[in-house]
């Protein structure tokens, strides 16, 4: 699991550098393994983080964490993800619609982009039986997550 993180951190690394943003991993050392494809959870990440780092302002922060959410019952419980930023936010009214296809909150706040991003990221968490959803303030920043089964 932490491979996985410092990859799509590594790879986005100059986006912070370039922007003056602040990045901050919170991971803990013994995370158990999930049964995952490796290259889909690392774009899953580099979406949500290249999202971060497009709507936070210089100065600004990012924090990527991860920890256990342990189950009722018989079931083992998940590892969850996160994607943290002081950016813009997203309007209430927008936030159960950001994972659609093609779906851009407003044309105006995006240089460039598709809309497919988060789209794409839903698509390969759901593959592996996980959850992904988002929590935002407008103009305080959002908190992307998603949950992967522990194996």
């Amino acid at each position: 699991m932490k491979e996985i993180i410092l990859s799509a951190v590594k790879s986005s690394q100059p986006l912070f550098q370039s922007k003056g943003l602040y990045l901050n991993i919170e991971i803990p050392e013994d995370l158990p393994a999930i049964n995952a494809d490796k290259r889909r959870l690392e774009q899953v990440l580099v979406n949500l983080i290249h999202n971060a780092v497009k709507f936070t302002k210089p100065g600004g922060e990012v924090v990527l964490g991860a920890d256990v959410v342990p189950k009722g019952g018989a079931g083992v419980g998940e590892v969850r993800f996160a994607v943290r930023d002081t950016g813009i936010g997203i309007p209430a009214e927008d936030v159960s619609r950001i994972f659609e296809r093609f779906y851009r909150v407003d044309k105006s706040r995006t240089g460039s982009g598709t809309g497919l991003g988060l789209s794409i990221a839903k698509h390969i968490v759901e593959a592996h039986k996980g959850l992904i959803w988002a929590e935002s303030t407008e103009g305080q920043g959002s908190t992307f997550y998603f949950t992967i089964p522990i194996t």
